[in-house]
């Protein structure tokens, strides 16, 4: 076999290991993502279809030759050392912080979130230990072990859900954040004792492992904690070089030696990497700096090892019949019945709502990563057998899986942002705005969507050109920071707002101006949708876009910005920057669709608000009548009718609509506004948007504004 040859070096074959393990997990990961999926969903199906389950039933000469079993062993050791560093990383993520002033709640939902479950893997533990239990392992250790791996929350999965579904900064994600932050301490608490007393020969040397283990907690916040107190300060000093090498190998360093003296204690190497970034100390930007210089190379090349020696020893073929089956889903029901049920009762208890309280609940139940590492613990210790492990992880895969999906369900995203957008609207500039005009019952509300750093300035001088002088009209700059997929998210409740550099230009020219300002920003992980949510809850008349060249897209009119001009209600325009200062000419293309006239309707704003002159460049088929149709004037003159002396409408022959009109462009206009269709190769029925050539925006030698009119959808219920 020619395959076979070629990993016959066994730094072949581990390489080839890597890539195929780092490419599946990405690929899957895409895939995740289009359906609302967490990264952790991808990497654990990925060792899934790695191992014998898919894999080596599918190709079992190929999955032999590529996972043989003699070389997993460094597949294991590379996995162990990213577990290691990746629980550096979860500690380093919790922050005392979290519990100000939610103490009580948090306490009561978090224990209670864990007592019930413990319980209930207990009780689970009794009906299965006589069949399913290696008979070596006594009961008391393989029911604890049960009861903690039952308790365990994902904290880093939660709280990228939590970011990406813009729960962070409600009460509901500041209450839950509080209690996975708890729920992660007390539950490996319990899991050191857990191991203490599966590696002990008897209760007593359990017990003396444990009081070893508290004394080494005590001398790492006592001794070890000031010392890195010191080191942070040193770091962040003004004459220092931030977080150097030097920096960072003594923190490697201080890893490996805790994480070294907890499995010479005998509570587990991953222990002591948990314990010292738990303790570092998370004020100031050290710990946030120390996790950018290690997070990449942890959850890209690490983890995805971790999760392919998983895979590797899942066999979901091992569970066999229906009482197998039924033992399964026992595992399963009990999980979901006692992390939901306990964190929601509780929930309820402390003063929350029933929907509320049941969001909490599904996120507590959420288990991922963690959970895998736990389960792998276990059957290294031989606690759990593989059929055992199977289960558990068929149980993770689903308890994480149903989350994002069940939150989305109850807590749907208008709801969501009703709740988190006007609270976190930020106020850019208190300069009051022109009073000109006589003061309207409803504002006009204009919504910039700045995607980058250089679209902002632009935006908002075509937002003020429509707006200035119209007395209570309101400018919302919304900027999405994209979800990531990083373990260490540091999404505390006071960092600084999200997006701010990217807005600040905006918010500069805003201030020039004299515009008042709000900003919307926050993570998403749809764009498309969370913006069509914005518009609706800002009740936005008009959405701004910026435009810049889609991912694999060969149009501007591609990517997000197609999805929002096929659904987003409002009238949106995308704004195409070519150095726009101020605007004094505007050319409009007309032909009559409805999104001509939407053009015509925001030329006229131009007029009325920014003093512009407007040329109506009305097109017609040659061998026509060369005079514009009775019912194009008469519309004209009625959209324009309080500025008609600043109005012109020229009427030419042109076999090709979108040619004359850059034709005219080139003729000194500050900008053209023309309505998206097929006759300017803007649009097509049957193509749509952004699915093809589009001349007159690349051709176009001013600045352009490309407008589909309202009524794309309806507006969702608030």
């Amino acid at each position: 076999m020619v395959f076979a040859h070629l990993l016959a070096d066994p730094l072949s074959r581990f390489l080839a290991q890597v890539v195929v393990i780092i490419v599946v997990s990405r690929l899957l990961g895409v895939a995740m993502r289009r359906i609302g999926q967490p990264m952790v969903i991808a990497e654990i199906s990925a060792g899934i279809l790695l191992g014998p389950s898919f894999f080596g039933w599918l190709a079992p000469e190929t999955a032999a030759a590529l996972f043989a079993p003699d070389s997993l062993h460094i597949l294991q050791m590379l996995a162990q050392i990213g577990l290691v560093l990746f629980m550096f990383l979860v500690g380093l993520e919790l922050d005392p912080r979290q519990l100000r002033g939610r103490s009580h709640a948090s306490v009561a939902i978090s224990h209670t979130s864990i007592i019930v479950p413990f319980l209930l893997g207990v009780g689970v533990a009794y009906y299965i230990y006589p069949t399913y239990a290696d008979p070596k392992v006594g009961f008391t250790a393989f029911a604890l072990f049960m009861g903690a791996a039952m308790s365990i929350t994902a904290f880093p999965v939660l709280a990228r859900i939590l970011a990406e579904r813009r729960l962070l900064h409600t009460r509901i994600g500041a209450i839950t954040t509080a209690c996975a932050a708890v729920d992660d301490v007390t539950a490996w608490c319990i899991l050191a004792f857990v191991v203490a007393v599966s590696r002990s020969s008897g209760i007593g040397g359990a017990i003396t492992t444990t009081a070893v283990a508290v004394g080494y907690i005590a001398v790492m916040f006592f001794l070890v904690r000031p010392i890195l107190v010191r080191m942070a300060a040193r770091v962040e000093s003004p004459d220092a070089d931030g977080v150097s090498q030097n920096v960072v190998a003594a923190a490697l360093v201080l890893v490996f030696v805790s994480s070294w003296t907890t499995e010479t204690i005998g509570i587990h190497a991953l222990f002591g990497a948990f314990l010292l970034g738990a303790v570092l100390p998370k004020q100031g930007g050290f710990a946030r700096s120390l996790a950018g210089k290690l997070e990449d190379l942890v959850l890209i090349v690490f983890l995805p090892l971790f999760f392919a020696y998983s895979g590797l020893r899942t066999e979901i073929g091992l569970v066999q019949g229906a009482e197998s089956w039924l033992v399964c889903g026992l595992i399963i029901l009990a999980a979901c019945t006692g992390k939901f049920g306990g964190s929601a009762v509780a929930a309820r208890l402390t003063g929350l709502n029933w929907r509320e309280a049941s969001v909490v609940g599904i996120l507590m139940n959420t288990r991922g990563l963690m959970e895998l590492i736990v389960l792998n613990i276990g059957l290294d210790l031989g606690v759990i057998s593989p059929v055992v492990f199977s289960m558990m992880v068929m149980m993770a895969l689903f308890t994480t899986f149903i989350t994002t999906s069940l939150v989305k369900w109850i807590y749907p995203p208008e709801l969501m942002a009703a709740e988190t957008l006007e609270p976190g609207d930020r106020l850019a500039t208190t300069t009051p705005q022109p009073t000109s005009r006589p003061e309207t019952v409803t504002p006009f509300r204009v919504m910039a969507c700045i995607s980058y750093e250089g679209a902002g300035r632009g935006l908002v001088t075509m937002a003020a050109a429509l707006m200035q002088s119209e007395a209570r009209a309101r400018l919302y700059a919304v900027h999405l920071v994209p979800a990531t997929n990083r373990g260490s998210a540091f999404v505390g409740e006071d960092d600084p707002p999200a997006g701010e550099s990217v807005l600040e230009p905006a918010l500069e020219r805003a201030t020039e101006l004299g515009l008042e300002t709000r900003v919307v920003s926050f993570v998403s992980s749809d764009p498309a949708q969370d913006l069509c949510d914005v518009a609706v809850q800002r009740k936005a008349d008009l959405v701004l876009l910026g435009v810049h060249k889609p991912l694999f897209s060969q149009t501007l009119l591609g990517g997000v910005v197609h999805d929002l001009l096929s659904d987003m209600a409002p009238t949106v325009c995308v704004f195409v920057d070519r150095g726009i200062r101020e605007v004094h000419r505007v050319l409009v293309p007309f032909q009559g669709s409805g999104h001509d006239r939407a053009a015509l309707g925001l030329a006229n704003r131009l007029m009325l608000h920014g003093g512009a002159e407007v040329t109506v460049l009305h097109v017609v088929r040659p061998r026509r009548s060369s005079s514009a149709p009775a019912g194009a004037g008469d519309l004209v003159d009625a959209v324009f009718a309080e500025g008609a002396g600043r109005v012109r409408m020229k009427v030419i022959e042109h076999q090709w609509p979108g040619e004359a009109a850059l034709a005219e462009s080139a003729a000194g206009y500050d900008l053209v506004v023309v309505g998206v269709g097929r006759e300017w190769r803007l649009g097509d029925r049957r193509l749509g948007i952004g699915m093809q050539p589009e001349p007159l925006i690349h051709g176009c030698p001013t600045s352009l504004l490309v407008v589909r009119g309202p009524g794309a959808r309806p507006a969702r219920p608030a």
